[in-house]
């Protein structure tokens, strides 16, 4: 029998639903919570896979998944790649695999640890060139993390001073500066595994359980099919098996805004019943064909970074 052991904070729905799922289909899989002590060097992981929804959030997590990928479990998603991502990175990336995205630039951070002193950032130019970066993204722009999630720290700035103002609130995070994009549609695509993509109508300007507009009208069968070949592009290049890709679309072309939701949210609150039958069922034959036919891991970077 195989094992997937389940990595979770708080959430309850989404990893019941899946453990429930897994075991109902009497696969010759088995899936349950991981529960973990001290690691030892020279302790074998016991899983085949791995769900990780939490260690963005619980670092002592990490090193047991890489451990894990040493000792052949198959880790959903690769903890090498989730933590070495970034935002400006990934749209780098984006860019450079023909999706569009905003115009992006990376900005120092407003402050730094005890230590850093004035003679530590002779690289940097000061004062920065404000009116440069906001001529190459245009106003209004987004502030907003180079590293996180959850709609934290993101500022639509309208002047250079609502700029100033937001920036000098960062402290030390390292921020990027995005073109606005004014959106007529805004979908998320959730994306499991290298094959299975669900395109949703998704607005961020509702409150955080209302976005999924399952009563929208369906999406154009030809913007449809192009949302989904990009997604599956990101998602491949990027190496994760559970993501979700979110796209503002104007004048028909859709900009990819975020795409580094490694650990997604997949209450049962947030996607409605519809949506999260779709993600347990698709998450279920994800891990039961990883714990039955693991495959060669592909955890270098050149093999990651070749889609």
């Amino acid at each position: 029998m195989e094992r997937v052991g389940l990595l979770v904070g708080r959430e309850r729905s989404f990893p019941d639903a899946l453990i429930a799922e897994v075991n109902r289909r009497q696969a010759g899989v088995v899936a349950e919570y991981l529960i973990m002590d001290g690691t030892r060097i020279t302790e074998r992981c016991g899983y085949r896979v791995l769900i990780d929804r939490i260690s963005h959030e619980i670092v002592c997590y990490q090193p047991y998944l890489k451990h894990a990928v040493l000792c052949g479990a198959h880790v959903i998603n690769n903890p090498f790649w989730r933590i070495a991502d970034d935002k400006f990175f990934g749209t780098s990336l984006a860019h450079q695999l023909g999706v569009a995205v905003p115009k992006t630039v990376v900005l120092p951070s407003k402050s730094y640890p005890e230590g850093v002193v004035t003679e530590s950032l002779s690289n940097l130019v000061y004062p920065l060139d404000w009116r440069a970066m906001v001529e190459y993204t245009g106003l209004p722009a987004v502030l907003k993390p180079h590293w996180g999630g959850g709609w934290k720290q993101i500022h639509r700035v309208d002047t250079l001073e609502e700029l100033w103002r937001a920036y000098d609130s960062t402290g030390q995070l390292c921020m990027i500066l995005q073109e606005f994009i004014a959106w007529e549609q805004y979908v998320r695509c959730i994306c499991v595994g290298k094959d299975r993509v669900l395109v949703t109508t998704w607005d961020p300007r509702r409150p955080h359980q209302e976005r999924y507009r399952q009563e929208d009208p369906p999406i154009e069968p030809a913007l449809h099919e192009q949302l989904v070949e990009k997604t599956l592009r990101l998602n491949r290049a990027l190496g994760y098996e559970m993501n979700t890709v979110e796209f503002a679309i104007r004048d028909g072309i859709p900009y990819a805004i975020d795409f580094m939701n490694s650990a997604p949210d997949f209450d049962i609150a947030s996607l409605g019943p519809v949506y999260f039958d779709w993600v347990v069922n698709a998450m279920a034959d994800l891990v039961i064909e990883k714990a039955r036919n693991p495959g060669e891991p592909a955890y270098r970077w050149d093999a990651l970074l070749s889609g």
